[in-house]
């Protein structure tokens, strides 16, 4: 039998947890297979794929600052016809992955999905959780990225799903770690970092609101690291409670190990997640971690609050107290790290690229 091209289907590549798991999976599969095209507007990340791995988009920048239902939308033009050149094709969705799975059954060729973010983050119209579950069904291997989010699709959706951890390369990140930086944390202080997009998701503002219950109690320095629509509330509040002192909001860094090794804290105050890859990479750089128990990920990576402290999300008391029980028990909490890190086992880099390819080679 002719071996199968793999199209894997990104429209919007940005800077995120996803997009690292892109980057890792596709130049994995390009060993394997000798075949394999990626499908985004987003070429000015070619240099982070492997040379041998076909990047298909359009010419004209124009389209690069569409919103992403628009870039699904473009991108599903590229796919239909990419299929149509050769329908001896395994699609590999990583994103718009309603928008991919409809044009690929309508095609008659294989689809493989990989959902990224919980259920939780999905729209709750009845109608569209009835489509959801209809689209979900009909796909040849759905991929989930922990046991928590595979048991919400199958609760909600009775979808049968396949769980991959995110591959973790520790030793990428911990090389990483050692370059020089800017150091933004004030001195003599128990130092807190946050990493992620500044949107109503990650909601910092929860953060924020529990450092204004402790500033007076600790002697804090915070660090948020990002950029998103919701920057200028969070600096208006900031403002507001007179925290710009102790709180600062620095733009997106392609590299925040060395920040985030320097922290003493790494907190995720996220409302819903996948599986949050920042938290791995907090834990492989030997930092304590304090995350809301938000579905999925946290609780998981942090063996149910073995390996770190939990919180009720948007709770920003209960997290002003995790973060005072810190200050207190240090020598406690230090050996909470020390699970965490035996978790990390888990999310063996070269263990859970070879599920990858397995599992698209069987549908071969």
């Amino acid at each position: 039998m002719k071996e199968k091209k793999i199209v894997i289907f990104m429209p919007s590549i940005e800077d995120g947890g996803v997009e690292k798991n892109l980057f890792l999976i596709s130049n994995f599969l390009i060993k394997k297979f000798n075949k394999i095209s990626v499908i985004t507007l987003s070429n000015r990340f070619k240099k982070k794929f492997d040379k041998n791995i076909k990047l298909i988009f359009f010419k004209n920048n124009y389209f690069v600052n569409f919103g992403r239902r628009k870039k699904f939308i473009l991108c599903l033009f590229l796919l239909f016809f990419e299929i149509l050149k050769n329908k001896n094709v395994i699609v590999l969705s990583f994103q718009g992955n309603v928008y991919c799975t409809l044009l690929c059954k309508l095609l008659g060729v294989k689809v493989i999905v990989r959902s990224n973010t919980s259920p939780e983050g999905w729209s709750q119209n009845i109608i569209k959780h009835f489509f959801f579950r209809i689209i979900l069904n009909s796909v040849n291997k759905i991929i989930v990225n922990s046991i928590d989010f595979k048991n919400q699709l199958r609760k909600r959706y009775n979808v049968k799903a396949v769980c991959i951890y995110n591959p973790l390369n520790e030793k990428e990140i911990k090389n990483k770690s050692n370059k020089k930086f800017h150091n933004y944390f004030n001195k003599n202080c128990l130092k807190i970092i946050n990493v992620g997009r500044l949107i109503d998701q990650k909601d910092q503002m929860t953060l924020i609101k529990a450092i204004n219950l402790i500033k007076d109690k600790i002697k804090i320095s915070v660090l948020i690291v990002g950029n998103g629509r919701e920057k200028e509330n969070l600096l208006n509040f900031l403002k507001k409670k007179k925290l710009n002192k102790i709180i600062r909001i620095v733009s997106y860094k392609k590299n925040p190990y060395p920040l985030i090794k320097c922290a003493d804290i790494f907190i995720l105050s996220s409302i819903y997640e996948g599986l949050p890859n920042v938290l791995l990479e907090a834990i492989c750089l030997k930092k304590f971690i304090i995350s809301s128990n938000c579905p999925t990920g946290p609780r998981e990576i942090l063996n149910n609050g073995k390996g770190g402290l939990l919180f009720k999300t948007k709770n920003y008391k209960e997290l002003a107290n995790k973060i005072i029980y810190f200050h207190k028990n240090k020598k406690i909490c230090l050996k909470m790290i020390k699970n965490s890190q035996d978790g990390l086992k888990r999310f063996n880099i070269k263990k859970n690229l070879n599920k990858y390819y397995k599992l698209i080679n069987d549908e071969n």
